[in-house]
């Protein structure tokens, strides 16, 4: 791997949106210890104390995909960070917040942003941005229920060691979905938070209770309100209540 270290950039992600598509490697990594302007999901700001956290990005190349498939490849990131996650945090259980948030009970440690590039019909190249809490323990109060590795294990961690071994749980898992693609889906159903669990929802400007019961090969959330009726939702149209 090609890991690139940056004491501070605007955003790693738009970082390498900036790099030549054709001259730079698959496995390519930015890795920045202060981000001014992190991006999260739906546009929103990623908030990380600087020097604390890991945040970076991995460009891959996942040209064997159709763009039919590229949910698969945010179900394998999710899949390695919380394998990543299960084996430095034994004693919790590492869960998958559908799309691809990582929670340890109620509360959020990792988000990721999957960026892809499109040419011809194919998909080009992959900008994975991911932030992972580390040693964090104080959060601005309208950053809704985070967590971080340290304030779980009372430990401070050394980030290095933990990126290492998270790009070798994503390598891992990558070329599982490059060889059996099919495995993937099952592993990321058996960790995704409140699955067949009833639990309250905001869903068209309505608060209803619901049940999770599928993740299409589109990304869409399905899921079977009180009354039996199964919705299926993108991104933008629910919200978890935690």
């Amino acid at each position: 791997m090609d890991i690139r270290y940056f004491d501070t950039l605007e955003s790693t992600n738009n970082y390498c949106k900036l790099l030549d598509p054709k001259s730079v490697g698959e496995f390519t990594v930015i890795c920045a210890g202060k981000q001014t302007a992190g991006i999260g999901q739906q546009g929103n700001v990623w908030v990380s104390e600087p020097y604390k956290n890991l945040t970076f990005s991995i460009i891959l190349k996942p040209s064997f995909l159709a763009l039919t498939d590229q949910w698969l490849l945010s179900m394998t990131l999710a899949v390695a960070v919380s394998d990543c996650l299960n084996n430095v945090l034994p004693k919790e259980e590492v869960l998958i917040k559908w799309p691809n948030d990582i929670y340890v009970s109620n509360s959020k440690i990792c988000g990721i942003l999957v960026t892809n590039q499109i040419s011809g019909g194919n998909i080009t190249q992959s900008i994975c941005g991911i932030g992972l809490n580390v040693n964090q323990t104080e959060f601005p109060g309208w950053v809704p229920n985070p967590t971080s590795i340290k304030e779980l294990t009372h430990e401070e961690h050394n980030t290095s060691r933990i990126l290492d071994y998270l790009l070798c749980c994503i390598k891992t898992r990558y070329e599982q979905m490059k060889s059996d693609p099919e495995s993937i889906k099952p592993i990321y159903m058996s960790r995704l938070f409140r699955l067949g669990e009833p639990h309250t929802y905001h869903y068209k400007e309505s608060e209803i209770t619901a049940t999770i019961t599928d993740v299409d090969h589109l990304g869409h959330l399905h899921l079977t309100t009180e009354e039996a009726t199964e919705i299926v939702c993108d991104l933008k149209e629910i919200k978890f209540v935690i």
